[in-house]
């Protein structure tokens, strides 16, 4: 089976005046489709950064990618927004939902801004809420909703487009212990249900239990990979 995301060799550095910070390290590993992996590390441990380079919203300085069999680095920005709104869902820490909207509107968002040729189903709108707890506060507003409300309304967002990939980025970082319980959950039942291929960075390694395995970090390198890791080769 071919590997939904493989990274070989990413490196990226940021540059703050005359000093080069390294990020990335030579890092290498390979996500099967399907598979629910959590990525650990203290923080500037680079996991952040790994985040926004899978999910398109940042370039390596040098490495290859390929996500669902397509090579991620040879696309340009245009055809990297176009495969990101097709193929990767995001949940991140910061709920990110427009305050003017409700949370139907805030769920739809996410489907009018993929720009799907066919119209959004409803009925599909509706039996994602229903999974994930929130039928009943489709008309409020992100005011009137709890933390753990408003995640779960991010993780509809996110899954709306069904899209093959779900990044995760801190999820259940502002959350209590009850919604944060709540919101891994309903992770783990998104790629149950739906067979998606979920990467969920965190700090907590509670939290990172849930997955099928651990990617390490420390000072940007892939420290150690948890027990069924397929690492790419690092000849």
């Amino acid at each position: 089976m071919q590997p939904i995301i493989l990274a070989e060799h990413l490196s990226k550095t940021y540059r703050s005046g005359k000093i080069e910070v390294p990020a990335l390290r030579d890092v290498s590993f390979s996500i099967e489709p399907g598979e629910f992996v959590s990525v650990v590390g203290p923080s500037g441990s680079g996991k952040s950064t790994l985040f926004y380079i899978l999910g398109g919203l940042a370039r390596a300085n040098s490495g290859r990618l390929w996500i669902d069999g397509i090579d991620f680095v040879a696309l340009d920005d245009a055809e990297r927004t176009r495969m990101r709104k097709a193929r990767i869902g995001f949940v991140f820490q910061k709920f990110n939902l427009l305050p003017t909207l409700t949370a139907r509107g805030n769920i739809q968002i996410g489907y009018d801004i993929a720009e799907r040729p066919e119209p959004l189903d409803p009925g599909y709108l509706d039996h994602l809420a229903d999974l994930l707890g929130i039928q009943g506060r489709l008309d409020h507003r992100p005011s009137e909703l709890s933390g753990g409300e408003q995640q779960r309304v991010a993780i509809a967002r996110a899954l709306i487009t069904r899209p093959a990939i779900i990044l995760a980025d801190e999820p259940t970082g502002n959350l209590d212990t009850r919604n944060s319980e709540a919101v891994l959950e309903m992770l783990r039942f998104s790629n149950r249900e739906f067979n998606q291929t979920v990467l969920m960075i965190t700090h907590n390694e509670e939290a990172a239990a849930i997955g099928d395995r651990i990617l390490h970090m420390r000072d940007g390198q892939m420290t150690y990979v948890g027990v069924g890791a397929e690492l790419v080769s690092r000849a």
